[in-house]
């Protein structure tokens, strides 16, 4: 009985709209007067969001492949729009992911941000439950709404508080992620003329034309390609997490990345199965150029916050990679990669953010031997640069492994091409550890040092947790995708293309 009362519980709505009207209270209620209240009320609107996203774990049948939790209402009946919202496998982790991805920047920016503090604070809120919106909306115009509209508070974080050349980031990432969207909408609006509906479930079942296929699945694929970032079209993301602040950055690399991998397997791929297959070469190219050269391009980076950045395209890499080949272990690695990289990405830019606070730099020659006079914080680091080695007994191994795994036995050269990041992986990541913490200390700037707080050393440790947890235990993420990954590939293996007789 207990079980039917929490499940009647409209938990996706408060998902998305808890952090929203949280972010407006911020914005109603703190100020700049009132900092310690405007901290405290994002905080506890970010934690009162994360503990109603829990309940969709936990009450989430895992034997289920289809979409739980549905919530559908009539939006504009006269386009036959609906408010409609449902998680899978696929989608209820990357909530998880969001929601609590948004408690770490509330307390990241405690005492770094000082001015416009309920702006700050209200924008991630409203950003976070717009990003639910995406992860959850089953009909296609609420989808698009709420993927633009995320588009507003990421723009101003970066435009506001974010580094010197912060305009030109800005209009950048903002160009790069319409102009895309925009052939998406067109997709839609042709799909919308082929059903009278925007409802994803009859995209699923319309039989299209191979031609009509290809021209749908390249239209996804130029807003989500641009959104993971997929070389070429991956220039934007460098010079955004470089300007961002460093609450900025995590969202982009935790969040907002994810938004393309998961849109691939919500729309490009169900709605034109046969394009998917006859693209996937391509696909698999593209996947393989960035986890191999954007990895040696990440080798040669002096700057911390841009060797992440590349370092986030190259993992990411993996995730497609995984999609377009066509089995459940690389499906369920690439689901795998993205929650992890969520994690050890999330904790590589707030390490960065800690020594940024310090000495307001971000290059790599600033430092050395900072383990000397931050020894608890090194320590931290070092695990986060392990794991995003891929090192064995860390979430950073499970999904990489599975993936090629699954590469070698697709194709051995495509899997020795994706094993190769375990090599430049490490080579980048251990040059800047041992360049920045380990050695004598080079400057004064550094011998001034104090180790970690209180409240950054909750939030490396939380992450820290995380991170060897879902190493040990990758279950925890996996069965919840399993029944979901399964029946995405039944759908994918039948031809939706239409029957012409004999």
């Amino acid at each position: 009985m207990m079980q039917a009362d929490l499940t009647s519980i409209s938990w996706l709505s408060l998902a998305v709209w808890l952090p929203v009207f949280s972010g407006v209270l911020v914005l109603l209620l703190g100020g700049d007067h009132k900092a310690s209240l405007t901290r405290w009320l994002a905080l506890a609107g970010s934690l009162a969001s994360f503990l109603v996203t829990i309940p969709l774990y936990t009450l989430f049948d895992v034997q289920d492949g289809f979409f739980q939790f549905e919530e559908l209402l009539p939006w504009v009946p006269a386009f036959n729009m609906h408010y409609h919202l449902g998680i899978d496998g696929f989608s209820m982790p990357l909530v998880l992911l969001t929601s609590f991805t948004t408690v770490i920047v509330v307390l990241a920016g405690w005492e770094v941000i000082t001015k416009h503090i309920a702006q700050y604070m209200a924008a991630f809120l409203i950003m976070s439950g717009i990003m639910i919106g995406v992860f959850t909306a089953l009909d296609a115009i609420l989808y698009y709404v709420f993927w633009e509209a995320m588009l507003i508070p990421m723009f101003l974080v970066i435009g506001i508080w974010g580094g010197p050349n912060r305009v030109y980031a800005t209009v950048k990432f903002f160009l790069y992620t319409l102009l895309g969207s925009l052939l998406m909408l067109v997709a839609f609006i042709h799909l919308y003329h082929q059903t009278g509906s925007f409802e994803l479930a009859d995209y699923y079942l319309l039989p299209l034309s191979m031609q009509a296929q290809i021209y749908i699945f390249i239209a996804f694929f130029m807003a989500f390609a641009v959104k993971i970032p997929m070389w070429p079209v991956h220039t934007w993301l460098p010079d955004a997490h470089v300007e961002a602040p460093t609450g900025g950055s995590v969202v982009l690399a935790a969040i907002a990345l994810k938004l393309g991998g998961y849109s691939f397997l919500r729309f490009a791929m169900p709605i034109a199965p046969d394009a998917s297959h006859y693209f996937s070469t391509a696909m698999i190219v593209l996947s393989l150029i960035a986890v191999v050269y954007i990895a040696l391009v990440a080798l040669v980076q002096t700057d911390m916050k841009k060797l992440i950045a590349y370092s986030s395209i190259s993992h990411m890499g993996f995730v497609t990679l995984g999609f377009f080949m066509f089995g459940q272990l690389a499906l369920e690695g690439a689901m795998v990669q993205m929650i992890s990289h969520g994690f050890i990405s999330s904790a590589m830019f707030l390490s960065v953010g800690v020594l940024y606070d310090r000495v307001h730099s971000r290059e790599i020659s600033a430092y050395g031997g900072v383990a000397n006079k931050m020894p608890v914080f090194a320590g931290f680091a070092v695990l986060f640069a392990m794991a995003n080695s891929g090192l064995p007994g860390t979430s950073g191994f499970v999904g990489e492994f599975m993936v090629i795994l699954a590469a070698v036995k697709f194709n051995f050269w495509v899997g020795f091409a994706a094993a190769t990041t375990l090599i430049f992986g490490a080579a980048y990541t251990l040059w800047m550890t041992k360049r920045v913490f380990f050695g004598d200390v080079n400057n004064h700037h550094v011998a001034e040092l104090t180790d970690l707080n209180k409240r950054e050393f909750l939030i490396l440790g939380v992450l820290a947790i995380l991170v060897i947890g879902f190493g040990l235990y990758p279950q925890a993420i996996t069965e919840v995708m399993q029944a979901t990954s399964s029946e995405f590939l039944k759908h994918m293996a039948i031809s939706k293309l239409p029957v012409t007789g004999y």
